[in-house]
């Protein structure tokens, strides 16, 4: 059996030698740095193959021609590994000397033997070339080892494959050398099995004659975990067979204690990684850091990622898959391990607040589970994915009073908050994902920040669609909105053709007392719903960019309140010379609205105040009542939505044009407010003399 392996491994070598010189040196050269150092390893294994076909594996024949062989796999290896783009140390470059010294020496010592002393060998000879080979052998896995390492990143398959060959012959034919000097006697049925183990190494040459695999070969990280598993259990196996032959040479009943320890142990083991997260956690952490190039399997994340992010479009999951906002907090989560996620999206102010969480319980009516306009204006400008363990050790540094830092207290002060995200689609900032921390806490590095960001933008393309897919549905309720307006220009040429039909009745009968006292009553009743239908009609939007200028409050703030004094007397407070930097009818036709909502929300008697003033840089108007109020879900969900109004045959678009013609002018409305003890909006804008300290800087910088 061995000689007709031996004879096909002859074959196999010689015909992938012929195979290696017949292809193309630029399309070998394109695989490795030095084809034809391959092709001369492929000969001389070749050649090494006839004496084991002749005279048999472990004679001293085939031992002269594997110094032939073992000299030709170390030119392939200088030749491969000693070069720039994969240096070797310089303890590696005297082992590599050193090894072929000795396949030199055996060469031309076996070879001078056998010439002087014909078929039969010299006695030393055997023990000598074997002593020569194991030093080979293990010199040859040395370098094996020390070059893929090093020089992992710009291996191809084929450079890989043919190392792993060297490798593995090297480590068979070492193995059983040892074997043979611990035990004194010849593993002659290994050694038989030399020839099985060379035709093993011929796909190696095959892969690299047929241009398999130009990119780089690595384990998946499934193969791997079932790799470590397996060798792990064969781990398992070796200890229990040394502790039962170590329990046999002791004697007695250390057997079955050592049975049943193991058993204990092991059982134990798998039990506390079913049972434990933190372990699991910590285990793969490990694995992680110690055996793979990068934390991430990319593929593998962002195929899961995805899926994740669009499992909802099927329409065939639970509520979970139906939101998209916890979709995306998910998503994030899972990318890194984090037990759980917060999401929070812009509220009617421009702060965001926790709009979604997934297994993060949280009371997302907190007044604190909020994020300010100024913090999520730094976190837009910066685009910074914060570190919060670094914000807490750069805080307790500093003077808990100072008001520096972006991030909330209420967040700093959160231990289970690990990671601020900022989702950003554009340079705008659409939502801020708040990352739970993992059973094993770590340290953000490049890679997590890198993935993060990635993964953070792709996610702000769905809610981005998500949001245009919202104000397309809008846009398409305000054209039916419009469109209701052909029945209010019908009640308008009712009232005209009323009108004119009263003036002309005048000329007849304005003698009467009792058709005047009548054409008053409709004259009034006809001017209230005119005045009705002109409200409801009046054009709310303006150009703020095209009027926007100093604008000073206190006038307005006065014409108002006159205006409102048939139906409620107004107290007025604003700073003396407090100017606005805007358009002075938008601003106006905000304050009137939120005047005359404030009017209707309180009781007749219950006064309304208006207070103007400066504050942190900015033009603030306050309108306070005392009425009935409002809760805070309505507020967040429906109070700055078209079409949602609390008042019977209202039209809900007040609120929600007032708050876009402010953030228009830049400015913003805030809202606080509780049922039964009343309102108060908050009206921010631009200050004028901020605005123009900005503008002359900007000229100056020119």
């Amino acid at each position: 059996m061995s000689e007709i392996l031996s004879v096909l491994a002859l074959v196999g070598f010689s015909a992938a030698t012929l195979w290696l010189l017949a292809r193309p040196s630029a399309r070998m050269s394109a695989l490795m740095p030095t084809p034809w150092m391959l092709t001369v390893a492929a000969g001389a294994t070749a050649l090494w193959c006839a004496p084991l076909a002749l005279f048999g594996p472990g004679s001293s024949q085939a031992m002269v021609a594997q110094a032939l062989r073992d000299l030709a796999m170390l030119g392939w290896l200088s030749t491969t590994f000693w070069s720039s783009g994969a240096p070797m140390s310089r303890p590696l470059r005297l082992i590599l000397r050193m090894l072929v010294t000795i396949c030199l020496l055996t060469l031309v010592l076996g070879a001078a033997a056998h010439w002087r002393a014909g078929a039969a060998a010299a006695p030393w000879m055997t023990p000598t070339m074997t002593f020569a080979a194991m030093i080979v052998a293990t010199g040859g896995l040395l370098i094996v080892d020390s070059g893929v390492r090093h020089a992992s990143a710009g291996l191809r398959t084929p450079v890989m494959a043919v190392a792993g060959g060297f490798a593995m012959l090297w480590a068979y034919e070492l193995n059983v050398q040892l074997i043979g000097a611990l035990t004194g006697k010849s593993a002659s049925t290994l050694i038989q099995l030399l020839p099985a183990v060379v035709l093993l190494m011929l796909p190696t040459y095959i892969v690299a004659a047929m241009d398999i695999g130009r990119e780089r070969m690595q384990l998946s990280r499934t193969a791997a975990m079932r790799t470590l598993i397996l060798l792990g259990a064969a781990a398992y196996l070796v200890v229990i067979g040394l502790t039962g032959a170590i329990a046999r040479l002791i004697g007695g009943d250390y057997a079955e204690l050592a049975q049943a320890a193991s058993l204990v142990v092991a059982l134990g083991t798998g039990g506390l990684l079913i049972v434990s997260a933190r372990v699991r956690a910590w285990l793969s952490v490990m694995i992680t850091k110690h055996l793979f190039e990068h934390r991430y399997d990319y593929r593998t994340e962002w195929m899961r990622f995805t899926a994740t992010l669009g499992h909802g479009a099927n329409g065939d999951g639970g509520e979970d898959d139906r939101n998209l906002h916890r979709r995306v907090a998910k998503a994030l989560a899972e990318l890194t391990g984090s037990p759980g996620a917060l999401l929070m999206l812009p509220g009617a102010g421009g702060s965001f607040r926790v709009a979604e969480q997934w297994h993060w319980p949280i009371d997302a009516e907190a007044e604190d589970a909020t994020l300010s306009l100024r913090s999520a204006f730094m976190l837009q400008e910066t685009r910074h994915i914060v570190d919060l363990d670094a914000e807490r050790r750069g805080k307790s540094a500093q003077n808990a009073a100072d008001d520096n830092l972006a991030i909330p207290d209420w967040l700093i002060a959160d231990t289970r908050a690990w990671v601020v995200v900022p989702i950003l689609h554009f340079q705008r900032m659409i939502a801020v994902a708040v990352l739970h921390r993992p059973a094993v806490s770590r340290a953000l590095d490049w890679e997590d920040l890198d993935v993060l960001r990635i993964a953070g933008q792709q996610a702000a393309s769905y809610l981005a669609e998500s949001q245009s897919q919202e104000a397309l549905s809008e846009a398409r309720r305000f054209d039916e909105f419009n469109r209701r307006f052909a029945f209010i220009m019908h009640d308008i040429k009712n009232l005209a053709s009323q009108i004119g039909l009263l003036a002309r009745n005048a000329e007849r009968h304005a003698d009467k007392p009792d058709f005047r006292a009548d054409m008053v009553e409709t004259l009034k009743i006809s001017a209230g719903r005119l005045s009705d239908l002109l409200v409801r009609l009046a054009p709310r939007a303006r150009g703020p960019a095209a009027e926007a200028g100093r604008v000073l409050i206190e006038p307005i703030l006065n014409e108002i309140a006159a205006e409102a004094l048939p139906r409620r007397a107004l107290f007025v407070g604003c700073q003396a010379g407090l100017s606005a930097w805007g358009d002075a009818g938008s601003i106006r036709q905000i304050v009137q609205h939120l005047v005359a909502n404030a009017i209707d929300a309180s009781d007749v008697g219950i006064p309304v105040q208006v207070v103007a003033v400066a504050e942190h840089g900015r033009a603030r108007i306050d309108v306070i009542d005392q009425g009935s109020g409002m809760t805070r879900s309505f507020i967040r969900d429906e109070l700055f939505k078209p079409f949602v109004s609390t008042k019977d045959g209202g039209f809900g678009l007040g609120a929600f044009e007032a708050l876009q013609i402010a953030q228009a002018m830049g400015g913003a409305i805030d809202v606080e407010s509780e049922p039964g003890r009343g309102s108060s909006f908050t009206l921010w804008l631009p200050l004028a003399d901020a605005r123009s300290d900005a503008k002359l800087m900007k000229a100056v910088m020119r």
